[in-house]
């Protein structure tokens, strides 16, 4: 999830503990952020993030709007850095979008009134978006086919250093991973995949 020119996907924050980041760059801004707490906003960059990239018809269909609305609220995402063209289809009517990663690494961020609603509707959004995702991969599970995928959870009793040092590795060998691929044309046989990092400390254990 990041703002500036534009934010790329190119690797993990180490910001303060109870970051909440995505493989991106610096910390979004808060005019960035408040622009990105819109529901369809929202709802398209989840969407570009499924698909690798999509036109504003596509979209449009997918969300059940019409392809004016898309269009606007493209732009709007595109002005604060979230979303661009996609180098990989270039030269036909419509344009191909695809969503560019950021991060929101700034405590200030949620303890500020102005911002703190908006930090609170995408990192819900970001939630009710993994719960979807999860869901929608487990009902079309296969059995009976290969399936690369992993569902995991462990509790740890862990403290608050050695939590970060836990975090930090994990998002270093993400970034490793996709460091690797980025940018490559996609090979025969390649799927997107979904990858879920999540560390916190669970509530009222204290």
């Amino acid at each position: 999830m990041t703002d500036g020119k534009p934010p790329t996907a190119t690797g993990p924050q180490e910001g303060p503990r109870g970051r909440f980041a995505a493989v991106g760059q610096e910390s979004v801004n808060p005019t960035a952020l408040k622009a990105f707490a819109h529901p369809l906003r929202m709802a398209l960059y989840a969407e570009l993030q499924r698909r690798g990239s999509a036109t504003a018809s596509q979209l449009a269909r997918a969300l059940e709007e019409s392809s004016g609305q898309t269009s606007y609220h493209l732009r709007q995402l595109e002005r604060h850095g979230f979303v661009e063209d996609d180098p990989a289809h270039t030269g036909g009517r419509e344009r191909w979008w695809r969503a560019v990663g950021f991060a929101m690494t700034e405590p200030a961020l949620l303890r500020d009134p102005a911002t703190s609603g908006a930090v609170r509707a995408v990192v819900q959004q970001v939630i009710a978006e993994r719960a979807a995702a999860l869901t929608a991969w487990f009902n079309a599970y296969d059995p009976d086919q290969a399936d690369d995928g992993l569902l995991s959870s462990s509790t740890l009793a862990l403290t608050p250093a050695e939590a970060e040092t836990m975090t930090t590795e994990l998002n270093e060998v993400l970034e490793r991973h996709a460091a690797a691929v980025r940018g490559r044309d996609l090979p025969d046989g390649a799927r997107r995949f979904r990858v879920h990092v999540d560390v916190f400390p669970l509530a009222g254990t204290d």
